[in-house]
């Protein structure tokens, strides 16, 4: 059965299995760039973006898999520009993973929501809250979900990706304690604007 995380946390989350704050500050940015894009649900290129944004850890995985190029650099400069390249053809439809129905009240796309869900398993596994890499290992568990498209287009190798967050324990929460709505690191986003200008188009299906 479906449990929903929770996203709406006040400060700091407690330990009662809702997600770790990194997460739960991409869970909120995901939703809240879905708005802004105009969407009625939250995808999983939503979610990819967000916690490429708010989690340090999910961003040192994909970099993690570079193999002599720029692939962090080139997947956050499509996800930025979302609206005016790659994603338009995906404006006003549903990303349907085609394992769970496709109307949904929650906000999220089915395919996001089976990620969400794959990432508290995940969690659940080792006793512990979602965290970042429980969620990006949740996105490229679906080699037709539009994160992965992302990262392909961008030369992110989805199966090191893969192997990789499955041989890397997930590292213990502990440090200064993060808040919900504190982002975690700076990311400049109109540097990769003026550094990579508009992506060029490829064919690929529409989820």
């Amino acid at each position: 059965m479906y449990r929903p995380l929770h996203t709406s946390d006040p400060g700091p989350v407690p330990a009662d299995g809702s997600p770790r704050p990194e997460l739960a500050n991409a869970l909120a940015g995901a939703r809240r760039r879905a708005q802004r894009d105009g969407d009625g649900q939250a995808d999983t290129a939503h979610l990819l973006h967000a916690l490429l944004e708010h989690d340090p850890a999910s961003r040192e995985a994909v970099d993690a898999c570079e193999q002599g190029g720029e692939q962090l650099v080139k997947l956050l400069g499509l996800l930025v520009q979302r609206n005016i390249g790659y994603g338009l053809k995906w404006h006003g439809s549903v990303e349907d993973s085609g394992a769970v129905p496709m109307a949904r009240s929650d906000g999220w796309s089915p395919a996001a929501a089976e990620a969400l869900e794959a990432a508290r398993k995940r969690a659940d596994g080792r006793g512990d809250r979602p965290a970042g890499p429980d969620l990006l290992a949740g996105l490229v568990a679906d080699p037709e979900c539009r994160a992965v498209q992302v990262m392909e287009r961008a030369g992110v190798d989805r199966e090191l990706l893969r192997r990789r967050l499955d041989a890397e324990p997930v590292p213990p929460a502990e440090g200064r304690t993060s808040h919900v709505g504190e982002q975690a690191g700076p990311i400049d986003v109109s540097a990769l604007r003026r550094e990579l200008g508009a992506p060029q188009e490829r064919p690929g299906p529409e989820r």
